[in-house]
């Protein structure tokens, strides 16, 4: 059964083929055997998802079965999760369990799915890699000896190893579509603000954004479905009609027009990602698209901007976490200030310190006006050129990363070349667009993704674009060889 998309186990659940405790019995059994060559988790939740799936079960007896009811899901451990360790990863929070649930865990409860875990990341989201995680690493199934993106990975590394048919993810600058590049699954970078953050641990208010991590795009609408839509207790999330993202996914690609930056095809693109991103462009205009060049002149400085307002808004975010009220406290404190300052340098890893620290830079008194109010100067630049672009084209592509997946520890030891990972997906954050990252290719036995940019709200023509061309190509069902039947 792990080998069944979402969609195919949603059939099998209502022909009856199994029933959701032996459905979810068979993942927890699979994550029990497989997942420590990739420790994508870092909590399994055995009880509480056979709980949840014989629930499920009863309400298919019922007759009043929706469309996920008791499908199987793996979440991000940054949403707050009622009687669940939420640790961000980190070990300010390694005993924290949550006392409620994030929007979005509760959207899902509601729709009866059933959660298998809470999955591994970079440490309160700050990372490209999953290397500054309290728990160590989790590895690529593809390689795992190389990374498997993050901040997202464990979520991304679970679905690529056929752990969990789908997880959710949270993108602050790209951490859904570049651990779904480099893992060779399909994720997709919702509009900001077209799903509540309420109960997401907030690494950067502005630019956070969760989305579904899948291997299909008709997977991705499935869970769209259940994540998408207003909520009165996130006021960054806005009143807005939700359209059923299924619905439209087979419509025709005749007349598409395919916007390509002449920026994201430079020099520091690897030459054989970019040839088989060019590949699948190919195929997008058998399928009836034209394809034509564009600009967007400040693409260059998607990196800069990005990195002093992301560590402005988090050295703010991050504050909370002091050891008075929960999450980690050192030991035999002196008084106050020792026990903020050893509870805190304790706690936290050296990629959030050093984030922590440039934040704080940013926002002091003698260098607010230099850095963090010129870096917003900067992120209006690079929205008003995807405005323009998208006036005239109707998707923009190019690759997502701008290299396959790297190997363990290859760039830990410079922050600057790890920012450059994301190079071509910070933007995107900046602006408040969707986005999204589906399979293209392969280099050297690793998969290329192929980053779709669409306009605000229009997550259904990016999915409608993406299952298109997932209908004519088979990227997205190659497995990783390390995968056991």
């Amino acid at each position: 059964m792990f080998d069944k998309t979402l969609a195919e186990l949603a059939g099998g659940l209502a022909a009856g083929d199994f029933s959701s405790v032996e459905l979810t019995q068979s993942y927890l059994e699979r994550i029990k055997a497989e997942d420590p060559a990739y420790n994508s988790f870092i909590t399994v939740t055995e009880e509480q998802a056979l709980v949840q799936a014989r629930a499920a079960d009863e309400v298919r007896a019922a007759g009043k079965a929706t469309a996920f009811t008791g499908l199987p899901v793996a979440h991000k451990d940054i949403f707050c999760t009622r009687g669940v360790r939420t640790s961000c990863a980190s070990r300010i929070l390694d005993n924290f369990i949550a006392p409620y649930d994030a929007t979005l865990i509760a959207k899902f409860n509601e729709a009866g799915a059933v959660m298998l875990g809470k999955t591994n990341m970079d440490e309160f989201a700050m990372g490209s890699s999953n290397e500054s995680s309290f728990y160590g690493p989790a590895r690529n199934p593809w390689d795992t000896d190389r990374v498997p993106g993050g901040s997202s990975g464990g979520s991304a590394a679970a679905v690529a190893a056929r752990l969990a048919p789908a997880a959710t993810g949270t993108d602050t600058g790209g951490s859904i579509r570049q651990p779904a590049a480099l893992c060779g699954i399909t994720g997709i970078k919702p509009t900001y603000g077209r799903v509540s953050r309420y109960g997401m641990v907030a690494f950067a208010s502005s630019l956070d954004q969760a989305g579904p991590m899948t291997r299909t795009a008709e997977d991705a609408a499935m869970m769209l479905n259940v994540m998408a839509g207003f909520d009165p207790l996130d006021s960054t999330c806005l009143d807005r009609e939700v359209p059923d993202y299924s619905l439209t996914l087979n419509d025709s690609l005749e007349g598409l027009k395919i916007g390509l930056p002449k920026e994201y095809f430079s020099a520091d693109l690897n030459p054989a990602v970019a040839e088989q991103v060019q590949s699948a462009v190919r195929e997008f205009e058998q399928l009836g698209a034209s394809v034509r060049e564009i600009s967007l002149p400040n693409t260059a400085l998607a990196v800069p901007a990005y990195y002093i307002i992301a560590p402005a808004e988090a050295s703010s975010n991050l504050s909370r976490f002091d050891g008075v009220r929960y999450g980690y406290r050192c030991e035999d404190p002196k008084d106050l200030e020792d026990l903020y300052k050893r509870s805190r340098g304790e706690g936290f890893g050296d990629e959030v310190k050093r984030r922590i620290m440039v934040g704080t830079y940013a926002l002091s008194a003698g260098y607010y006006d230099a850095y963090y109010r010129k870096a917003q100067q900067v992120r209006r630049l690079i929205q008003q050129d995807f405005v323009r672009a998208l006036s005239e084209v109707d998707v923009i592509m190019g690759p997502t990363t701008p290299q396959p997946a790297f190997r363990l520890g290859e760039k830990t030891s410079d922050p600057v070349q790890m920012y450059m990972e994301d190079i071509y997906t910070l933007a995107l954050n900046l602006a408040g667009l969707p986005g999204m990252s589906i399979p293209c290719g392969q280099t050297g036995g690793l998969p290329v993704g192929l980053q779709i940019i669409g306009d605000y709200f229009n997550e259904a023509k990016l999915l409608n674009v993406a299952h298109r061309f997932q209908q004519a190509t088979d990227w997205h069902t190659q497995a990783p060889a390390s995968i056991k039947g």
